[in-house]
């Protein structure tokens, strides 16, 4: 089976994602990490971000991969060629780059590709801004998160100080907006909810109750 969790960023959906897997026993299965990683990669040999093609080379020449120990469902690094890019995937840099490379259609078919070949490995959970409107359209559990901006912002400058990174919370409202613009603009795939997505806003619920009620639209399915 294939849950499909789709939102803007700092909606949840990355700490709910994981909570259903645990919960429900699927690997969990996060694709902003591999176009994160190929973001980072990109900035590590040197290419310019405006680079369409050198871009692209780049994500022709690497495999992301996650590890994970038996029977976990959350993935315990990311690396890319095998280099652990776990740490600089979370970095400011990585999520000024992740835009500009995720726009490239080229870098997304070869990433979707990847991502229904990992899917098909287990029941997965699977989050990302385009799961269920293109990765996975078939899905039997589609969900939509979003939360108001400021709460967003909140969040992620939350992320962003627990990971030692410093910033003032106007900066990632502004990147926040910079990244929605991004992802709802872009010619290919761009961030919308699945038309039989539930959509959930979690600016008022705990990432339990989220869970939860997620939990509750699989079992029906299951049932």
């Amino acid at each position: 089976m294939i849950v499909a969790i789709d939102g803007p960023a700092a909606s949840g959906k990355s700490t709910v994602a994981r909570r259903v897997a645990q919960r429900l026993g699927f690997r969990y299965l996060d694709t902003g990490a591999m176009y994160r990683a190929i973001g980072v990669e990109t900035l590590h040999r040197g290419v310019a971000l405006d680079d369409v093609e050198g871009i692209i080379a780049v994500a022709r020449s690497c495999r992301v991969t996650f590890d994970h120990l038996p029977g976990e469902a959350v993935y315990t690094a990311v690396r890319i060629n095998g280099r652990d890019v776990t740490a600089d995937i979370r970095t400011p840099e990585a999520d000024l780059a992740v835009s500009p490379v995720s726009q490239i259609a080229e870098v997304r078919e070869l990433m979707v590709a990847e991502q229904r070949r990992l899917a098909s490995e287990a029941d997965t959970v699977v989050e990302g801004r385009d799961i269920g409107t293109v990765v996975f359209p078939d899905a039997p559990v589609k969900v939509y998160l979003t939360a108001t901006a400021s709460e967003r912002a909140r969040r992620r400058l939350g992320d962003r100080v627990a990971a030692g990174h410093g910033s003032e919370i106007a900066a990632v409202a502004a990147d926040i907006e910079r990244r929605d613009r991004a992802d709802a603009e872009r010619e290919v795939s761009p961030l919308r909810p699945a038309e039989d997505a539930l959509v959930i806003d979690t600016t008022e619920m705990s990432p339990d109750e989220v869970v939860d009620t997620i939990i509750s639209l699989v079992r029906a399915v299951e049932r």
